[in-house]
């Protein structure tokens, strides 16, 4: 089990593949046992990349040393879940699409906790909406429900500095790998969050972030918990793709209304009228989230 959870940590720091390509390699090889030895026809078979893609794939496949790469990581206190660890997180491995790897630097126990709600909404949130969030969610912070959230401007940032001042707990999840914090401007935020709660990712800690990558890292956000909290989303926005992926996921959706004549508030005026649950405050969510599903 140790070279299957070493190979697959391998693959999943090779440039040029993605969680499809190492799901088609599972397909083909459940062991991961031959992986170094399949020639590269076997490949462009069977992955849906480019000539190029899988020229890059295999270059860092025969020459990035994995060893040397986890005795780095373990100097550096990056923590490692691969999805077939007991600490993985049991809500996430549910989803369709799970990550293969996560990437952490924390306090890997909050990941399993058995109180977890997720809180996303907009980068420039109203002076209300701040108000709305902390009456709906301090309650639930002092009955011990840890707040998942993507450490973004707004009320990301909102939702994790809601958690530690009101000493409970937080889990981040970022785009891009541990050593790139984004925004900067939440790089103590992160830094705090890495001692007392945790900072997760499913890249390895040197990708830069890129756009494609939030999106994507919405799944786990939503992914992570019970139910999802929108506080305040324009018509098109991230914080509705987080929302659609609860919905996707089976989980819970819920949003605070907002005034029907700020435009920051359409999205979660809209998502209430397709049925996410309004919320008037906490107890609207405890009624709805069974805690032994």
């Amino acid at each position: 089990m140790e070279k299957f959870r070493e190979n697959l940590i391998h693959l999943h720091h090779c440039r040029g593949i993605g969680w499809k390509s190492i799901f088609r390699i599972l397909q083909h090889d459940p062991t991961l046992s031959s992986i170094y030895n399949y020639p590269q026809a076997f490949y462009e078979k069977i992955l849906p990349l480019s000539k190029n893609q899988v020229n890059i794939f295999l270059k860092d496949l025969h020459s990035v040393s994995i060893q040397y790469m986890l005795k780095q990581y373990s100097n550096n206190n990056v923590g490692i879940i691969t999805i077939i660890d007991q600490e993985y997180p049991r809500l996430l491995k549910q989803i369709y699409d799970p990550p293969w790897v996560l990437y952490t630097s924390g306090d890997k126990s909050l990941l399993n906790c058995e109180k977890l709600l997720s809180v996303v909404g907009s980068r420039t949130p109203t002076a209300t909406s701040k108000r709305s969030m902390a009456k709906v969610l301090v309650p639930l912070i002092k009955q011990n429900w840890v707040l998942v959230s993507g450490l973004a401007r707004g009320i990301d940032t909102m939702a994790h500095r809601l958690a530690i001042d009101h000493n409970g707990k937080t889990i981040a999840v970022i785009a891009g790998g541990l050593q790139y914090i984004y925004p900067l401007e939440n790089k103590d935020l992160a830094t705090t969050i890495t001692h007392n709660h945790i900072l997760i990712s499913e890249y390895p800690p040197f990708t830069k972030p890129e756009k494609w990558q939030f999106p994507m890292r919405n799944r786990i956000i939503s992914g992570l918990t019970q139910g999802t909290l929108v506080v305040e989303a324009k018509e098109r926005s991230g914080s509705l793709i987080t929302a659609d992926q609860a919905l996707n996921q089976g989980r819970e959706v819920f949003a605070i209304p907002g005034s029907i004549l700020e435009l920051s508030c359409v999205g979660t005026n809209k998502l209430i009228q397709s049925g996410a649950k309004l919320v008037l405050n906490s107890e609207d969510i405890l009624s709805e989230i069974n805690l032994f599903s």
